[in-house]
């Protein structure tokens, strides 16, 4: 009985670190972010961008035609093109604690109890399935601060 009790209760605490509500509630910040920054534009100032807009899309479409005539007077099939967006963001620093570390806290944390549940030997387990737990909750959730863009990604 106390086996399937705490499998449950190890089923239960990984299945609650999902982070699909804090996604959504980001998500919807800035949507609504953006609606208040479009509106704040007046109308010459929403002139003014697209113009820019214009502008910049118009030197790329000159740069391409360029590269294309370069490429094919010279017969090589190995041209590329960088492309730059005229208007760029500044990430704010996130705040709080990372994934990779609520990752290794909770993961050192169910291991320990599944280390005690497993070995009761003195707290053997409990440090072994500490240390292994932590580090696969770190592995964890060091991918997801990748996927976020709060870590580099690796190249």
């Amino acid at each position: 009985m106390k086996k399937i009790f705490a499998i449950v209760a190890l089923a239960t605490v990984l299945a609650s670190c999902g982070n699909s509500a804090k996604e959504e509630a980001l998500a919807k910040q800035q949507a609504i972010t953006a609606v208040k920054d479009s509106l704040r534009l007046d109308s010459f100032k929403r002139a003014e961008v697209v113009k820019q807009q214009q502008l910049v899309e118009e030197k790329h479409q000159a740069e391409l035609a360029a590269a294309r005539r370069s490429a094919s007077s010279t017969y090589s099939s190995s041209g590329s093109s960088t492309t730059t967006s005229a208007g760029t963001t500044t990430a704010a620093k996130k705040k709080g604690w990372s994934d990779a570390a609520k990752g290794t806290a909770i993961g050192a944390g169910v291991g320990a109890l599944g280390g005690i549940l497993i070995d009761k030997k003195d707290g053997r387990g409990a440090i072994i399935g500490g240390l292994a737990g932590a580090g696969a909750g770190y592995a964890i959730g060091r991918a997801q601060d990748r996927k976020s863009g709060r870590v580099q990604p690796k190249n």
